[in-house]
């Protein structure tokens, strides 16, 4: 039961997560719903207007705009039920250009004396959706609309055109084109928008993954290197050390007695020394000397550019600040030290040959009383 009831957090966070998701994506897809219902009605008021100049019906203009917001209207009302979202492509970015181009084909045989305004239509369709869809489904939209528009230019007498007899047809000519254009530009500005957001989202990536690899890199108790990383970068420092020919020294720590505050302070307390500690370490340290959690309470450290006497006296600098600390805040009367070997990187040496005579003086440490710092 309690197992469940520990559990239950994070169940509820990620489904609170997940709704806010398909909230968002419902939200995106309203706007672009609602923009493409504006596109057909301002068709519509478009084909009013050559109504009013006499070049079409008034039932082909009404017949356009049903069908063009009723498409619309049925595509924003499954998204609205969130059909849409048990698909890759939530925007159903196909279906609706092959439906949009559909009703402008349909409008180029039925209407044919403003054909030409249709065509423009079907090449701002086909270049909205390309921006969200494959080179695949591009491919198969373009074929769609290229029969379609052979079927109705080879396989029909419909004489398609674009009126322009006198001033007023000219000027709604003019219209019709520049309004074309303008959704050129929208197009555009729309698919400005998702390389900016592919862009935000690609750092964004960058970021997550950089602190993912600093994770990985941190012990998470301690906050210093882990055994993994503090190993990758003795290694590093004694190839660096032997290549260019500059001493390096190598040590590892260990908190004396730690059993003992684990046994009689308990393993919380243990945990906060061990805790204290490494901060204490890497306050006091050199910014270039590399410090990692060795295992249980034993750290090691690579020191760059430091032969065994630095070393030696830089650690023992080192062993009296934890000796002097007052450790009150985690437990009353508590003292904690360490002892340290230390060993310098040779031309030929292996991390396993510099690491044993670290250990082996680390020993020699212990065996002189602990709370020392001695030389392997």
């Amino acid at each position: 039961m309690a197992q469940s009831a520990s559990q239950q957090p994070a169940t509820t966070a990620t489904g609170t997560l997940h709704q806010k998701g398909l909230t968002k994506r419902a939200r995106l897809r309203r706007q672009m719903y609602l923009a493409q219902m504006v596109s057909f009605i301002l068709d519509a008021a478009i084909l009013f207007l050559y109504t009013l100049s006499g070049a079409i019906s008034v039932s082909a203009s009404a017949l356009y705009v049903a069908a063009g917001v009723g498409w619309t209207a049925i595509a924003l009302i499954l998204s609205e039920l969130h059909f849409n979202d048990r698909f890759q492509d939530h925007y159903l970015t196909v279906p609706q250009s092959l439906g949009s181009i559909g009703i402008e084909l349909a409008a180029i045989y039925f209407i044919p004396e403003v054909g030409f305004y249709f065509v423009s239509i079907i090449f701002v369709v086909l270049g909205f959706g390309a921006l969200r869809m494959s080179a695949r489904q591009t491919g198969v939209v373009w074929a769609y609309a290229a029969i379609g528009l052979t079927a109705v230019f080879t396989l029909t007498n419909q004489p398609i055109g674009m009126p322009m007899h006198s001033f007023a047809e000219r000027h709604l000519a003019l219209l019709c084109f520049v309004t074309a254009l303008g959704r050129c530009a929208f197009t555009g500005l729309y698919g400005a928008s998702l390389r900016e957001a592919l862009y935000k989202r690609g750092n964004e990536l960058k970021i997550a993954h950089a602190k993912i690899e600093e994770l990985a890199q941190i012990d998470e108790l301690t906050g210093v290197l882990n055994r993994r990383y503090v190993m990758r970068a003795l290694n590093d420092e004694m190839a660096r050390a032997q290549r260019s020919g500059t001493p390096c020294a190598v040590a590892i720590l260990d908190i004396d007695f730690f059993k003992r505050i684990n046994d009689g302070y308990g393993h919380p307390t243990g945990d906060e020394v061990l805790r204290g500690f490494a901060i204490a370490l890497t306050a006091n340290m050199r910014s270039i000397d590399r410090l990692g959690r060795y295992g249980g309470e034993e750290f090691l450290v690579a020191m760059p550019d430091s032969t065994k006497d630095q070393a030696v006296l830089g650690l023992d600098r080192l062993r009296q600040i934890i000796s002097e600390l007052d450790w009150d805040a985690i437990s009353n009367d508590l003292k904690v030290t360490f002892s340290a070997g230390i060993a310098q990187v040779r031309p030929n040496d292996a991390p396993e040959d510099i690491l044993a005579r670290a250990d082996a003086a680390l020993y020699k440490a212990k065996d002189a009383g602990r709370n020392r710092v001695m030389v392997g």
